[in-house]
C-alpha cells in the first residue's frame, strides 16, 4: 500500500494510541456518578461517597465492573440499568473502545429510615 506523501508510512503501520486502563476506568467511574447525581435517592448517599471502577482492557474492547452506593428505596435494577447504559456509551465515546460488558455492584444501600435511626431522638 502506497502513502499519500512521499516518504511518510501508511496511517496503519504507524503505531496506535493506547489508552490506559486507570483512564477507562476513571472515566467509567464519572460518567456513573453523572448518572447517580440525578438518580433517586441521591440526596441519601453521602458527597464524599463515589462509584469505583475497575477494567480489563484486551485490544479495542474494555470489560468494566462498577461499584456503586444507592439511596434507597429507589428501583435498583432501572438505576443499574441507566448507569450501565450510560457508562457504556461514555466510554465508548471517549476512547473508541468497544464495551460489550459492564457488571454493576450494588455495595450498600442507604435509606432516610436508617439515617433517622442513626440520628437518634432528641427531645
Amino acid at each position: 500500500m502506497a502513502s499519500a506523501v512521499p516518504g511518510q508510512l501508511p496511517a496503519a503501520d504507524r503505531g496506535a494510541l493506547r489508552i490506559a486502563d486507570r483512564v477507562v476506568a476513571k472515566i467509567a467511574a464519572q460518567a456513573a456518578g453523572e448518572v447517580l447525581a440525578d438518580a433517586p435517592g441521591a440526596d441519601l448517599v453521602p458527597r464524599d461517597v463515589q462509584p469505583h471502577a475497575s477494567v480489563s482492557v484486551r485490544k479495542d474492547t474494555a470489560r468494566l465492573r462498577l461499584a456503586l452506593e444507592l439511596g434507597y428505596p429507589a428501583n435498583i435494577g432501572a438505576v443499574c440499568g441507566t448507569v450501565r447504559r450510560h457508562v457504556t456509551g461514555r466510554v465508548e465515546a471517549l476512547t473508541g473502545m468497544d464495551v460489550p460488558e459492564v457488571a454493576v455492584e450494588v455495595e450498600r444501600l442507604h435509606s432516610a429510615a436508617a439515617r433517622r435511626k442513626d440520628e437518634g431522638r432528641v427531645e
